[in-house]
């Protein structure tokens, strides 16, 4: 049956008598045809489907999904785009690769939609991604009113005589230099301009800071920002020069465009304007422009943390974490016990010198020692030498905190990891966590700065936008109504798919994958492109089922403007509501690769693949005849609030399943990352990441330690992989090492590792590849010609074990190692796990980049199965479902019961209601995302949720009566 349905020959033909309203493109080609795909683990298969539909593939995971629709459709459609570079400009880029297939006809242009490409950079926020920051900024710098910082009145415009009065009377008997600013905060080398200014009469300008003769053909740097004011006149500022300083602020403000500065003899510059100033003080702001606006300008950045919102900062509870034990037995962290080193020999006569010794407890020390121990001292202590004996030193104690401030700036990564272990981030305490300057924030609109609207959740804004028209003046309408009808439009995409829980605020690299993704969707759909095709891998990831139609309409509207949808999913809502399935099988890896399905969901669901027997209810995951009760004790957490958290109790039972679900953004990672697991962290390991606001917690000492197993990269470098993370490398190497032909040649374990000299490739350095890089587009990376992608030299490859090099073991899937090494029993334990979480198609040598967030979570959790657990771990799992076929996840859950029957604790945040409806214990929050949730809706077993009238209950009423 797989073999006949690989042969698509004549397809096309019962495609178009099936749907013959397909509108054909100028070449009249209807379909989009792939003969012949062979990329990784696929077996020369055909396949057609129909243009501008949404498609699903599907199959189990490692079946070949991947390798189709992105390593074969969509690599063959970036390759076609480069080739459409002229010769010249692929002479820079290089030449990508063709991936192994005959043929594709019908190819659009190809956008690739991944979870993986999200930024990690801070700056990176969902307001910068999806541009309504952008149009914020804009929409601030045009149409605010600015109210003064100091006495929060309404800012006004001066006019020239009062900008000379007040420099008669503040700068009296003072030199001032009067400047005329014409270029502020760009690029540049403004020949042009000195020439001009030149011409006009004037002699000096001040470029960046420093006041210069304009010269002859006078330029600056084209590629850096600069300031440039002219210098307009020099004077002391006397009631006799009145009339001089008067015509000076006329040609200022004229020159300057309706802003002056003066420079007082301190260097100090004051400015003033015809446009905003605060009548009470004096002072005045610059006319706002939207990079007013940006955390990622130095016009817009709070400059304390420079528009990061938050400081890393060494604090006295990190550098003497316990105040009962004395300096000498370790009391200071970063020194640690007494040696005879000179830094304590200057402790020493320091706290002689006050009364003190080395082994008095810190807590008996008075906070005026313990200010000079940690910040320093300008008096000299006298320290005797060692050298000299009698020879007394003077030396001043410049302070823990201080010395590891001025160590921070070290080019060693070793002393800033070192360094790292006593800084504890905090929100900006100039800013609070708004990330800009405060001039920034006292432009306001209808009564809020562009902060506060940042803060609040896309559902919020949507609504105060929408009416916003109606609170502003004629002058303010006239000028917002463009950019009003851009924002609404985009906020108005990030609902369709799901998002209105989320800030603008919010950095992008704390999204899921899931989420991350579908913010690039919005983006895509808000550019109405038609023609092209789109190819998106799981975007239902991290969405409730009842989030999940929005973001279903959402792609079926990209498919109305005239594209193709591709979608490598495994959500039963999606395949149902798809206009044609491919699915991929029949098993995983080696047995996969093969066309089992397709078709329309109608006919699909009639065919005989594993997919559609999940999908007619023919194989089903079971529901547990009985739930466990646990073993009596649990977990209590008390009042907990942080973000949206409305003060809430939770009680986790111990020795059980528990499942923690509910809508997308009702608290679920705000109420298990951000506070449970950070308390339990920091009672069992002593780490220093604060929890979110809560009351207390009881129950701690019935566990004794907290796993979490979440969905962050294994690595973020191609010399990462499966084999070093879970540690098997290191016994696979000594297993290397101990071959007799290893032993003549002196070969050591380090001989066969690709991260060190010796035993590597030299040309790529173990990397086994190499990285193009692409202006415009992502790194390419090409196997290294040298060693053909071995990662090793010829000598170490000679090495064989069972006719097989280290190389070629890297190349072998987690299944085929399992047969290879199983007269190995502690190589074999590790690599079993792998293939138990259903990992068995990965390799091991495969780069933790190209891993999803799934397989990285799986990784992580193997390597956690294979260590010894005490039966009372707690193990803290984030949607392990995540890219997951049906049958994956009956092998995921056997693994996690296994867990669970010898006395441990699983807690799992997760939508999939195959999981949810096995769960022994349920906490679903609710009732809504963002600001309307926070609320623990209803807790209990699956059938108590069933019967609550949750969104999570109505859903799982139907999977476990159906």
């Amino acid at each position: 049956m797989y073999q006949a349905l690989t042969v698509g020959k004549r397809m096309p033909k019962a495609i178009k008598q099936q749907n013959p309203s397909i509108k054909s493109d100028s070449n009249g080609q209807e379909l989009i045809e792939v003969f012949g795909a062979r990329e990784h683990n696929l077996k020369n298969i055909d396949v057609s489907f129909p243009r501008n539909k949404l498609i699903v593939i599907t199959g189990i995971s490692g079946s070949g999904k991947s390798s189709l629709a992105f390593d074969t459709i969509y690599a063959e459609g970036q390759r076609r785009y480069m080739e459409s570079f002229s010769a010249y400009a692929r002479s820079f880029i290089g030449n990508l690769e063709r991936p192994d297939v005959d043929k594709i006809n019908g190819l659009s242009p190809v956008i690739s939609i991944e979870q993986k490409t999200s930024s990690r950079n801070p700056r990176s926020t969902v307001g910068t991604m999806t541009e309504i920051y952008d149009f914020m900024r804009l929409l601030y710098a045009r149409a605010s009113e600015a109210f003064s910082y100091i006495t929060g009145k309404k800012m006004i415009r001066q006019s020239e005589e009062q900008i000379v009065d007040h420099i008669m009377s503040f700068f009296d008997n003072r030199k001032l230099t009067i400047l005329a600013p014409v270029v502020k905060g760009r690029k540049g080398h403004y020949r042009e301009l000195f020439l001009k200014i030149r011409k006009s009469g004037y002699t000096m300008v001040r470029s960046d800071g420093t006041i210069l003769d304009i010269e002859n053909k006078m330029q600056v740097d084209r590629y850096k920002i600069h300031d440039i004011e002219i210098v307009i006149d020099r004077v002391l500022v006397t009631p006799k020069d009145r009339y001089r300083i008067s015509k000076s602020i006329q040609t200022a403000i004229k020159e300057g465009k309706g802003v002056m500065m003066a420079i007082d003899e301190n260097n100090v510059a004051h400015h003033f304007s015809k446009y905003l100033m605060d009548p009470e003080t004096g002072i005045s702001y610059d006319e706002p422009a939207p990079n007013t606006f940006s955390f990622n300008s130095p016009y817009g950045a709070c400059p304390r943390c420079n528009g990061l919102g938050n400081i890393e900062e060494i604090t006295e509870e990190t550098i003497i974490p316990d105040k009962n034990i004395s300096i000498s037995r370790g009391g200071i962290a970063p020194l640690g016990e007494y040696r005879d080193i000179w830094i304590f020999k200057k402790l020493e006569a320091l706290l002689k010198k006050n009364g003190y010794s080395l082994s008095t407890p810190i807590k008996d020390f008075s906070e005026s020692i313990i200010k000079i121990i940690l910040y320093g001292d300008k008096v000299p202590v006298v320290v005797p030498s060692i050298k000299y004996p009698g020879t007394p030193w003077h030396t001043k104690f410049e302070g823990i905190i201080r010395f590891l401030e001025k160590q921070k700036d070290s080019n060693t990564e070793k002393i800033q990891k070192w360094i790292q272990e006593f800084t504890v981030i905090k929100t900006c305490p100039d800013c609070n966590g708004t990330r800009l300057k405060k001039e920034s924030l006292h432009f306001k609109i209808d009564g809020k700065n562009i902060a506060e609207l940042s803060q609040q959740d896309i559902d919020w804004l949507a609504h105060w936008f929408e009416k916003l028209d109606e609170r502003l003046n004629d002058r303010q309408k006239r000028i917002a109504t463009e950019v009003l009808k851009e924002i609404r439009k985009r906020i108005k995409f990030l609902l369709d798919v799901g998002l209105d829980y989320l800030q603008l605020n919010r950095p992008l690299k704390s999204l899921s994958g899931g989420e991350a993704q579908r913010i690039r969707l919005a983006t895509q759909i808000g550019t109405q492109l038609i023609g092209v095709l789109y190819i998106l891998d799981e975007p239902s990831i991290g969405l409730h089922q009842r989030d999940n139609i929005r973001l279903i309409h959402a792609l079926k509207d990209l498919r109305d403007l005239g594209n193709t949808v591709i979608v490598v999913e495994h959500d039963k809502e999606m395949m149902v509501e798809s206009d044609y399935i491919i699915d991929l099988g029949p098993g995983a890896g080696r047995h996969g690769g093969l066309i089992v399905g397709v078709g329309s969901p109608e006919e699909f669901i009639k065919s005989e693949t594993t997919t559609a027997a999940y999908l007619n209810n023919t194989l089903r995951i079971a529901v547990p005849a009985t739930r466990r009760k646990g073993n009596g004790k649990s977990l209590k957490l008390i009042h907990a609030a942080g973000n949206n958290l409305r003060k809430i109790n939770v009680k986790l039972p111990l020795g059980v399943m528990i499942c923690v679900t509910g809508v997308s953004g009702s608290g679920k990672s705000t109420l298990i990352h951000d506070t449970l697991y950070p308390i339990l962290k920091q009672y069992f390991y002593k780490s220093r990441i604060n929890p979110l606001e809560y009351g207390e917690i009881s129950g701690l000492e019935h566990i004794d330690k907290v796993i979490e197993v979440d969905q962050s990269p294994i690595g973020r470098t191609p010399r990462s992989n499966p084999a070093t993370y879970t540690g098997v490398f290191s016994d696979i190497r000594m297993l290397f090492s101990s071959l007799p032909e290893a032993k003549i040649r002196g070969y050591k374990p380090g001989r066969f590792s690709f991260n060190v000299k010796g035993g590597r490739c030299v040309d790529c350095e173990g990397a086994g590849i190499r990285v193009i890089e692409m202006d415009f587009l992502p790194d390419v990376h090409v196997h290294c010609e040298k060693c053909k992608g071995k990662r090793y030299n010829r000598e170490t490859l000679e090495i064989r074990f069972k006719g097989k090099s280290i190389s070629d073991v890297l190349e072998m899937t987690v299944e085929q190692a399992v047969e290879y090494f199983e007269n190995q029993p502690k190589i074999l334990k590790k690599i079993k796990t792998l293939y138990n979480v259903g990992l068995g198609y990965i390799t091991l040598g495969q780069h933790a980049t190209t891993l999803s967030g799934g397989e990285a979570q799986r990784v992580k959790l193997a390597t956690e199965l294979s260590k010894i657990d005490t039966g009372k771990t707690f193990y803290i799992l984030d949607e392990p479902t995540t890219g997951l076929h049906f049958q994956d996840i009956q092998q995921l859950l056997d693994v996690l019961s296994k867990l669970v029957d010898k006395g441990n604790t699983v807690l799992i945040i997760e939508h999939n209601l195959d999981v949810i409806k096995v769960a022994d214990y349920i906490i679903d929050l609710g009732p809504e995302g963002g600001r309307e949730g926070g609320y623990v809706v209803a807790e209990g077993t699956p059938e108590k949720i069933a019967e609550s009238g949750s969104y999570t209950g109505k859903y799982l009423k139907q999977e476990l009566f159906q």
